[in-house]
């Protein structure tokens, strides 16, 4: 199992995991400051493990969260969109090691109802660059901090299923999932033989404030499901696309 260590203080927003609570399996959250990250944060408390969650802001519900744990959340800084910041968060984190990674960053159009044609490009490029270029960069900045029995995994979604794809809507979201679920793939493929297990995980539609109010789903519906299938998943080698139930999921 993955150890943290009292010593390792990662930035100016950290909490530092307590030696005492060194034996427990240490996960890294990118992306928990609030929504399916921090709802991860919670359950994998539950399930024992610490938790390093990285965040944008000075203040976040994962701060509100690490209060009543002390030892157990420990808190960084990262924006997935700058390499910069990605690199210098690899270099705080020499050293380290994790039971399992899982990025959960990512961003959607505030109006999903808009096609490819009709999206600006600025909108184009700040989702496909938080979704999907930033999710891989992160993955190929921090895989070594994962030992061979460890989990990569990646928050991806349903919608990013190109043969699932029969009704269109929420375009350039769908896109950017799609394209991360490809980058996934040749990440998978440059890495044959890799002994760590490798999950793209469709959460369903869960209402946070990404996934709004219309939602079908409950954080509770889905997020304890998603960790026990993550869980379920340590020990067995491969890239998989797997949803909340544990079902594969078509490309």
């Amino acid at each position: 199992m993955a150890i943290v260590t009292a010593a390792a203080v990662t930035g100016p927003f950290s909490t530092p995991v307590k030696a005492a609570e060194n034996a427990r399996p240490v996960i890294l959250i990118i992306g928990a400051s609030r929504g399916l990250g921090l709802a991860l944060a919670e359950e994998f408390l539950k399930k024992g493990w610490n938790v390093v969650g990285t965040v944008r802001c000075e203040h976040t519900a994962l701060h509100e969260l690490a209060a009543p744990n002390p030892g157990r959340i420990e808190i960084a800084h990262v924006d997935v969109t700058s390499p910069e910041q990605i690199a210098a968060r690899r270099q705080r984190l020499a050293g380290r090691s994790f039971a399992m990674l899982f990025h959960n960053a990512g961003t959607a159009d505030a109006n999903q109802d808009q096609t490819i044609a009709q999206v600006s490009t600025e909108q184009f490029e700040r989702i496909m660059v938080t979704s999907a270029l930033g999710s891989l960069r992160v993955i190929e900045a921090l895989h070594d901090l994962v030992p061979p029995d460890g989990l990569i995994g990646v928050m991806s979604s349903g919608q990013g299923s190109i043969s699932a794809n029969e009704n269109g809507g929420h375009e350039v979201y769908r896109g950017s999932k799609a394209a991360l679920n490809m980058y996934m793939r040749s990440y998978a493929a440059r890495h044959a033989g890799d002994p760590r297990p490798m999950v793209l995980m469709a959460s369903g539609w869960v209402r946070t404030d990404l996934g709004g109010p219309k939602a079908r789903l409950a954080i509770e519906d889905s997020i304890p499901k998603v960790v026990n299938v993550l869980l379920a998943q340590r020990g067995k080698p491969g890239l998989r696309v797997l949803d909340r139930e544990g079902s594969t999921v078509a490309w």
